[in-house]
């Protein structure tokens, strides 16, 4: 990505777009031009751009289905519609189901910068436009190309710039954490500490002292005074892994934290001031908890006033490559075998595994495949004996050629490193063909070049 602001121009009148890509790239923006609204959408998660401009009228999917369908991904992105003098009433229309704003043609180019930088200041990226490495450092953890994680992420980056407590509810092993860690780095407190604690890997007594510190005799074995992690976190955040472990006496206490912003030790009877953000997750469902009585109600309102819900590996299938061979490279380094990769067959099955136990899963068995490989390349046969895989019940014959396409166009993009032209050389088929079917599938071929995320 370029260090310039990205605007997204979707018009089929191919020399307005020229005209209107001309203006912007002289006023230093980075401007990406598409004629229809299909390739508008196939290009949000690539360019990932911040403001799109786009004509209401247009073969196939006109202008307004676009904004909706952009809106399914990310609220925050802003739209401009171009319109006619004819289909002014319809861009109104538009503009009250929250469309940004919209110009007439012909209009003149100072008045489309105008409504631009308004666009960006409204939706905050002006001020983190800098570069593209500063923009997603806060992100730069967390390995995806799904359109899944993408939404999830937008959703993450403007919780992040509030300050208000974030619950994250999702299955074990899909990275909580590290959506905890990204909110911090995206905050207004990324130069402050994070703090992180499990709160169902401690004892009631303990959990107490390490989050809110005792004094020294406070009970037995506390022959000094500690500190506590809300005070250690003084000015950053707070990260409560497993919050639906945490027993009802040390949830009334959380909730003094956040109700009076003061912490009180263990055994003393003074409370100092304390400045924290809290970000909690879970993989149990707390609705349920507060139903039976095993979770306080007002902490639960305390808690979720964003809640963040991390896909299952499962829903995200495209990341399974990605993060698998970004697994193999850092594991392989480790155990001193480097220049490791996946057989294509092994790959294959990985994309088919169910992934019970999400990420956390895949890096184990990546790891295990590394430790016990004695070749270049992991194999299919060990794979499947890392997974214990079974094969899922019999698939229906459309099902399953659809499941053979797919997996047939990703071995594909895999061995040719997404070179269009060689792979469709090797099935044999024409360039426009093999895009078709990639399109079908969903498939984007930079996604799998040597180098890129």
């Amino acid at each position: 990505m370029g260090t310039q602001r990205r605007i997204l121009l979707v018009d089929d009148d191919a020399d307005l777009l020229h005209l209107i890509g001309v203006r912007l790239k002289a006023n230093g923006f980075e401007v990406l031009a598409v004629n229809d609204a299909h390739k508008a959408l196939t290009q949000l998660s690539v360019f990932r751009p911040h403001v799109v401009v786009t004509d209401l009228r247009m073969p196939g999917m006109d202008g307004m289905t676009l904004f909706e369908r952009i809106q399914e991904r990310d609220l925050r992105l802003p739209v401009i519609m171009l319109t006619a003098h004819g289909t002014i009433p319809e861009a109104v229309a538009a503009t009250q189901q929250g469309v940004f704003s919209y110009l007439v043609k012909p209009f003149d180019a100072q008045l489309l910068l105008a409504h631009l930088e308004k666009a960006l200041r409204q939706s905050g990226e002006r001020e983190t436009s800098g570069s593209s490495g500063e923009d997603d450092a806060w992100r730069s953890d967390i390995i995806s190309c799904s359109q899944a994680m993408e939404n999830l992420l937008q959703q993450t980056r403007a919780a992040a710039v509030t300050d208000v407590s974030v619950l994250i509810q999702s299955e074990t092993g899909t990275g909580k954490e590290l959506l905890a860690q990204a909110i911090h780095k995206a905050s207004a407190r990324a130069e402050e500490p994070f703090m992180a604690l499990n709160c169902a890997a401690l004892p009631e007594a303990l959990l107490e002292s390490e989050l809110f510190g005792h004094v020294a005799g406070a009970f037995t074995g506390a022959s000094k005074a500690h500190t506590g992690l809300f005070l250690a976190a003084d000015g950053g955040t707070v990260f409560l892994d497993e919050i639906g472990d945490m027993p009802l006496s040390a949830q009334a206490k959380l909730l003094r934290v956040l109700e009076q912003r003061e912490v009180r030790a263990v055994g003393s009877t003074r409370s100092f001031p304390v400045d924290v953000r809290i970000v909690a997750a879970t993989h149990q469902n707390l609705a349920e908890k507060v139903a039976d009585g095993s979770f306080r109600e007002d902490l639960y309102y305390r808690l979720n006033v964003i809640t963040l819900e991390v896909p299952p590996l499962r829903e995200r299938r495209e990341d399974i490559s990605l993060l698998a061979s970004h697994f193999c490279r850092t594991l392989s380094q480790r155990h001193g075998k480097p220049d490791l990769r996946f057989a294509p067959e092994a790959m294959e099955l990985l994309l088919a595994a169910p992934w019970p136990g999400n990420v956390r899963q895949l890096l184990n068995i990546v790891e295990q495949c590394i430790v016990l490989t004695s070749g270049s390349l992991i194999s299919r046969a060990l794979v499947e004996r890392a997974l214990r895989f079974k094969p899922d019940r019999l698939l229906g014959l459309n099902d399953a050629k659809e499941q053979f396409e797919r997996e047939y166009l990703l071995r594909l993009l895999s061995m040719t490193e997404g070179n269009i032209a060689l792979a469709a050389r090797l099935s044999e088929r024409n360039r426009s063909e093999f895009y078709n079917l990639l399109k079908r599938h969903g498939l984007d071929p930079t996604q799998f070049r040597k180098g890129q995320n």
